[in-house]
């Protein structure tokens, strides 16, 4: 939090980066390799047709 100079910075970031957090976090510890690499797959292909 130290290096951002203003709250309007550090308020637009976390709210990018807990956007992108969430989209991407899919608790690896609790599901197979199969399912993840196909979940995180989709979230990429989605991902990708958003910012593209």
């Amino acid at each position: 939090m130290l290096r951002f100079r203003q709250m309007k910075t550090l308020q637009k970031f976390s709210s990018v980066h807990a956007a992108f957090h969430n989209h991407f976090n899919q608790d690896r510890h609790l599901i197979s390799r199969d399912d993840y690499k196909a979940r995180r797959s989709a979230a990429l292909a989605e991902w990708k047709t958003l910012a593209g």
